[in-house]
């Protein structure tokens, strides 16, 4: 009797399973599997705090009680060349992550208001990188020739450039400018090809798929294909490229910030604060360390969680 009972139940436990996947959209689908893996999920959360950090600066600096720029003359030493009063950096009820050596700033606001700067100008600079690499992208996979030669010689030269000097280059040359505007176009100059390439292959593969060839014998102009049938088919690799492009962001900035190229005083930024901290790492290494855990943590869990994208949105490129 059993043995004749277990395959319809196996049925029609498959058939719910299917029924209950079919009624969920695509992106909760998306969000189920990055959901199930621990990784992913660690990302999620870690990236969700720091975004929600970032944003309330300003009033959870508030609840410390200090704003970034404010000096504390009572929680640095004169006698000892300035360094913070008490043990660990100074951490204390005042000043709930410690103070900055010399000037006795609170370390709390300041990472809070550096994490927002560093964010800012990932997310900004992904979203300069991706707009511009996508749509080169899909000039040169859709219409080839002559488009796609001049695009390709183009990303060619831009990938040549030893990316990292003339950053530096640029930087030192602009002062009297907006260095977060600044900083975020000289990031996306160098970057975009990237993607554009990622984006070219994948036009590529699908401009003479049956749907985009039905979309022209039906009269479709060039426009319309693209935004209706070629880029919501690449918009999964675009997304998860995105997320994986984000770490490399908020590290490119901190290094120029820790060259002295980068964010200016006293607008914080985490690669400013661990270039400031380095003076003193061994005599206050807690001001090295909390700066340097914040970025390590926004790098490992985008990191993370593009990873778990890229294996979801785009399982062949994840792959290769």
């Amino acid at each position: 009797m059993s043995t004749t009972t277990e395959p319809a139940a196996v049925a029609e436990s498959t058939a719910a399973g299917a029924k209950k996947s079919a009624g969920r959209g695509p992106w909760r689908l998306v969000w189920d599997q990055l959901w199930a893996k621990g990784s992913a999920r660690f990302g999620l959360i870690t990236v969700g705090v720091l975004l929600l950090a970032s944003a309330l600066a300003s009033p959870l600096s508030s609840l410390g009680g200090w704003s970034p720029e404010e000096f504390d003359k009572r929680a640095i030493d004169p006698y000892l060349g300035g360094m913070p009063r008490g043990d660990f950096g100074g951490i204390s009820t005042r000043h709930w992550l410690g103070v900055e050596p010399i000037t006795g700033r609170d370390l709390f606001a300041r990472v809070l208001h550096g994490g927002q700067v560093s964010l800012l100008i990932a997310f900004t600079a992904t979203a300069v990188v991706v707009i511009a690499g996508t749509l080169a992208g899909i000039a040169a996979g859709y219409f080839g020739g002559r488009t796609d030669a001049l695009l390709s010689r183009l990303m060619d030269l831009t990938m040549s450039f030893p990316s990292l000097i003339f950053m530096i280059a640029m930087m030192s040359v602009a002062k009297d400018v907006n260095r977060i505007l600044l900083i975020t176009l000289v990031i996306g100059l160098f970057t975009w090809p990237g993607i554009a390439r990622v984006v070219r292959g994948q036009t590529l593969s699908i401009k003479h798929r049956e749907y985009v060839e039905a979309a022209k014998v039906g009269g479709a102009r060039s426009w319309r294909i693209l935004t209706r049938e070629i880029l919501p088919n690449v918009s999964g690799p675009i997304i998860a490229y995105t997320t994986l492009l984000i770490p490399g962001m908020i590290a490119t900035e901190a290094a120029l910030s820790y060259l002295g190229v980068g964010v200016r005083p006293p607008t914080a930024s985490w690669g400013q604060m661990i270039a400031e901290s380095i003076v003193h790492y061994e005599t206050d290494p807690t001001y090295f360390l909390i700066p340097t855990v914040f970025l390590f943590l926004a790098v490992l869990a985008f990191t993370l969680l593009g990873d778990a994208l890229r294996d979801i949105l785009d399982p062949r490129g994840g792959r290769s």
